[in-house]
């Protein structure tokens, strides 16, 4: 197989630098190699600097991380990547002014995580809209960032969680640790709660949470966004 010619994707990092990391692994493991050239090429930037998205959207404390994450794009863009990939959720807030500022496309992780969960929606969902439990920061609910595409693909419900300020806690004890045991309860005890309201999918929506789905029910399908990316970015790499 002529894997030589796949392209090169750049990736907005460090927001935090674990699910980066993770997004890493991910399309390593996504990939039947028999050797390095069959992988996907990358030039990642782990950006930790980056100013606090929970700061500046939901907290009202900080800077706008906008103008850090277009010289990001714009620096990768001059490095010579096919297109772009920012493995962060809240970030996609500023997916426009990315988009405006380079010539090269953003993946964009909302839309497909959006996507993929309605296409776990059971059957019965084809009646109903079915119900989206989200599992995410307070941003989303507050500037609609996923509502905006799943009214495009459908009348799903997105369901938020009832004790959102203490999943905000949780996600900010995971990128303390990552393995935080307090944290991974919350998660666990929040996504039962969404299950119990009637969500016919779970869509992890927040990359810190990427690193703890372990914790997630099986009783219903779990969606990550940042497997969603994974695929995008594959399809991205061989177009």
């Amino acid at each position: 197989s002529d894997m030589a010619k796949r392209k090169v994707i750049g990736i907005l990092g460090g927001m935090g630098p674990a699910a980066t990391v993770l997004l890493q692994q991910k399309l390593i493991q996504a990939i039947a190699a028999e050797d390095d050239a069959d992988h996907v090429p990358l030039l990642v930037d782990v950006n930790t600097q980056v100013p606090s998205r929970v700061a500046a959207l939901v907290e009202g404390t900080g800077p706008s991380p906008e103008p850090v994450l277009v010289a990001m794009a714009k620096r990768l863009e001059q490095m010579g990547v096919a297109a772009l990939a920012m493995p962060c959720n809240t970030a996609h807030i500023y997916a426009d002014a990315i988009r405006a500022a380079v010539d090269v496309p953003l993946l964009d992780m909302v839309e497909q995580g959006a996507l993929t969960a309605v296409a776990h929606l059971p059957p019965s969902a084809l009646t109903s809209g079915g119900r989206i439990g989200l599992l995410g920061s307070t941003a989303l609910e507050k500037l609609g960032l996923y509502a905006t595409p799943l009214r495009r693909f459908g009348r799903a419900a997105l369901v938020y969680p009832a004790r959102q300020a203490l999943l905000m806690e949780a996600l900010k004890a995971f990128k303390r640790r990552a393995d935080d045991p307090t944290a991974r309860a919350i998660l666990e005890g929040v996504a039962q709660d969404l299950v119990a309201d009637g969500c016919d999918v779970l869509l992890v929506a927040c990359t810190e949470f990427s690193l703890a789905v372990d914790v997630l029910p099986a009783t219903v399908p779990v969606v990550d966004a940042l497997d969603a990316l994974v695929t995008t970015i594959l399809e991205a790499a061989d177009a």
